[in-house]
């Protein structure tokens, strides 16, 4: 790691001109690339105070070893010469995205002298009219095979073609009305590309002038009697309508916009795209990304703009993001350029563009969340990520299982925990555990944490006690699949858990973690590690992860453990922790819900929860209840007169009459 004050530029040297600057390494690669209004003021940002830096910048100033800087005009040069810098030299800590899969396109070869409609992937050609993309190949097809119909375009490849004009004859799709056979001469090259571009014309959304064609075609048919071509007409008509019905109609019918929404992470994010074409949806595309460096949701948007739209030519007249890029302005001159004409840049505040970019974010959760499973679903993956966390944290053996903990409360009510469980980097949910927080008043993580392990490996060591295997992890061939109460922690028993030979039932906490991981930093370490050692348990690895700076912190340490932002074991404690988080905040809402709905019904004598129901149901509202007179509340079913007038006496402050409902059969229940 380099010092960055050893390569610092002298004072005075880096002009205040916009420009375009690069980080290189004691190799010379470009490792860094990024513009700015005034090279001197971002540049000197750089090296002004170490300390203020994100943690990942950090990392890149020191493992640059120099930087230079190129002077440009305005900031639209600046844009174009960072892109084609990025592109050029591919810098490790700059955001790249790649697609989270190969998408197909509709293409159509505009280049060739008899067009061909053709499912294509990969980089695009000169000269080729490219629809789409849409998610699945087969949804070309289906649309190509009804739209042949009207425009019966040629969609054999070259080899076919060739044959076929050898033989002197059309190949099956021209015997059926399918092709219009340029192969056999059935139709000049002119007319052919006539077909061609009124096929693309469709496609891009001009398709009323198609179809009130093809219905004043049928009616002069059916007027001079004839019928036959009339029912073709017919026919064809319903193609086109069955081909626009597999493109949902969201806007107005002038609509021509791409949507972009984001989700994201403090590592990752993934990027959908909805192209909307003549108030259509043509075409979807999704990207990842590994967020390398420190960015914003806007930060994201101008690098997703420049490097998506950096060399095409498809640029629309509208482009809805979730944030405007900070260098809007120059970046709508960028794109202009691109389309040649004009781009609007806006984020939608209400009415059906900003539903529908409501659906295009829910979109890329779901691709992120997608990108994750199939990531930590991989078994070499999960390996390299706990062999990371072993070397990192220095552990005797890799973190085989891992149980992570989180505290979660609102200004100190409700106060509960979450122990989640992953093994072989697997989350093992039958063994996730909730705990309802005893000792502790108020907001406190610290002391919940102490409280929460404590009664988490004590239970372990009287289980261990019982089985005589203290210290030692349970024999995996007594898992059994079958489930148990969950006790003072609650939650969700499961399987892989040793036999109870006096109950039958598995046995909770028998299994100690390799590693214990705590939502937190060094307190909440120090918390973990004292409940650890006051029980005696010794040989159990503790440490907490830092979220805003994704940061682990072993007990006793004065720094942190960083792991590499990109680095699969990042990956997982992140998850693992992520887990822990999702787990307890559901667990509080559950809380926070069932607290809400408590009423002063609950502290009447001898009411039930069914005859509280129905009281309510009854009323519409608690306030409506408590103006009624006996008379009125004996009118629900199942309360009595004595009922009626003890609840009417109780939520008036009033004792309520001797015997209140022991002549209604009435269960006096305990609130639960």
């Amino acid at each position: 790691m380099a010092d960055p004050a050893t390569y610092r530029p002298a004072p005075g040297s880096i002009p205040e001109s916009p420009g375009v600057y690069r980080f290189r390494d004691e190799h010379g690669r470009v490792i860094y690339v990024g513009k700015a209004k005034n090279l001197r003021s971002r540049l000197n940002s750089y090296f002004a105070d170490f300390s203020a830096l994100h943690p990942r910048t950090q990392t890149m100033v020191q493992t640059a070893a120099r930087v230079d800087w190129t002077v440009v005009g305005t900031e639209v040069e600046a844009l174009q010469l960072e892109y084609s810098w990025i592109k050029e030299f591919d810098p490790r800590f700059n955001v790249r995205y790649r697609d989270d899969k190969s998408y197909p396109y509709l293409a159509v070869t505009l280049n060739e002298e008899f067009p061909r409609v053709m499912v294509m992937r990969g980089a695009k050609k000169k000269g080729v009219r490219y629809f789409g993309p849409y998610s699945h190949a087969w949804a070309i097809r289906e649309t190509v095979d009804q739209l042949l119909r009207v425009f019966p375009v040629r969609t054999c490849s070259a080899g076919v073609f060739k044959r076929q004009h050898q033989l002197g004859r059309p190949c099956l799709l021209g015997y059926i009305g399918k092709c219009s056979a340029p192969c056999v001469g059935r139709v000049s090259p002119a007319g052919h590309r006539l077909l061609a571009e009124d096929f693309c014309d469709f496609m891009a959304g001009e398709t009323g002038r198609f179809i009130k064609r093809l219905e004043r075609d049928m009616r002069e048919a059916a007027a001079a009697q004839e019928y036959e071509r009339a029912a073709r007409l017919r026919d064809d008509i319903r193609a086109l309508e069955r081909a626009l019905e597999k493109q949902a109609v969201v806007l107005a019918d002038t609509t021509d916009c791409d949507m972009v929404a984001f989700a994201e992470d403090e590592l990752e994010a993934a990027v959908q795209v909805f192209y909307v074409r003549g108030g259509r949806i043509r075409g979807q595309r999704g990207w990842v990304v590994d967020k390398v460096e420190d960015v914003t949701t806007a930060d994201l948007v101008e690098h997703f703009l420049t490097q998506i739209y950096g060399e095409s030519e498809a640029v629309p007249r509208e482009v809805l993001v979730p944030a405007l890029p900070p260098e809007e302005h120059a970046m709508t001159e960028l794109l202009a350029e691109r389309r040649g004409g004009p781009v609007r840049l806006r984020v939608p505040q209400r009415g059906d563009k900003k539903a529908l970019l409501d659906t295009v974010a829910r979109n890329a959760q779901e691709a992120l969340k997608q990108h994750k499973t199939r990531r930590a679903s991989d078994l070499t993956t999960r390996s390299r990520a706990l062999q990371e966390i072993q070397d990192a944290l220095e552990l005797d053996e890799a973190p085989l299982r891992i149980e992570c903990y989180d505290v979660s409360n609102l200004q100190g009510t409700n106060v509960v925990a979450s122990m989640v469980v992953f093994e072989d980097g697997l989350a093992r949910k039958s063994e996730y555990r909730r705990f309802t927080i005893k000792a502790v008043e108020g907001q406190d993580d610290v002391r919940s944490i102490h409280e929460v392990i404590t009664r988490r490996f004590r239970r372990y060591l009287a289980e261990s006690e019982k089985t005589g295997e203290l210290g030692h992890l349970g024999d995996p061939a007594e898992a059994v699949a079958a489930g148990a109460a969950a006790g003072d922690a609650g939650g969700e028993e499961g399987a892989h858990q040793p036999i109870d030979p006096e109950t039958g039932k598995p046995r909770k906490f028998a299994y100690p973690p390799n590693l214990v991981l705590v939502d937190g930093g060094p307190p909440q370490v120090a918390a973990a590690q004292r409940a650890l050692d006051e029980l005696g348990v010794d040989d159990i690895a503790v440490c907490g992860i830092a979220k805003r700076l994704e940061e682990l912190w072993l007990p006793g340490e004065d720094d942190p453990v960083i792991l590499p932002r990109n680095s699969e074991g990042m990956f997982l404690v992140q998850r693992v922790r992520d887990e822990a988080h999702r787990f307890a905040i559901t667990f509080h809402r559950q809380r926070r819900s069932k607290s809400m709905t408590v009423s002063e019904l609950d502290n009447v004598p001898g009411l039930g929860p069914a005859r509280r129901a129905a009281l309510l149901k009854h009323f519409g509202s608690l306030k409506r209840l408590k103006d009624a007179t006996p008379e009125q509340v004996a009118e629900v079913p199942g309360i009595g007169r004595r009922s009626a007038e003890g609840i009417v006496a109780a939520l008036h402050g009033a004792a309520a009459p001797a015997g209140d409902g022991a002549g209604d059969g009435e269960h006096r229940g305990r609130r639960a």
